[in-house]
């Protein structure tokens, strides 16, 4: 069975606001191009209105609306992590740096008996 959870638009008006959204995006983007010689808040102006007023059509739709929920359920989701104190965070921080250093000399002593393997003992080169 499908996941019951994953919403599609299916309804004629939500496709029509998502569509009339899109359109007055890419109006506002229109309106920056076509008004090259006006002045630069004019041209601004046309950009932020076309993205405010796409962006609000899209956000009265149902899915837009079911984005709104969502982002409102992550807010809560991230207000109940407990995030690492300083002196946590700076003791992880050193942990993974002292494990990097580590291993990037295990790994160079690695490749140059390798190469002394290689090189010196069985080809004889040196």
């Amino acid at each position: 069975m499908a996941n019951p959870s994953v919403e599609t638009v299916n309804t004629p008006g939500d496709k029509l606001m998502l569509t009339a959204g899109v359109l007055l995006v890419l109006a506002g983007f229109v309106g920056f191009f076509w008004l090259s010689g006006q002045e630069w808040y004019v041209r601004g102006a046309a950009l932020a209105v076309g993205l405010i007023a796409g962006v609000a059509v899209g956000l009265l739709s149902a899915p837009g609306k079911g984005f709104i929920v969502f982002a409102k359920d992550s807010y809560k989701e991230v207000r109940k992590v407990v995030w690492p104190t300083r002196k946590e965070a700076t003791q992880t921080t050193l942990v993974v740096f002292a494990f990097v250093l580590i291993m990037a000399i295990f790994l160079w002593l690695s490749d140059k008996s390798i190469e002394w393997v290689i090189f010196s003992v069985i080809l004889g080169w040196r």
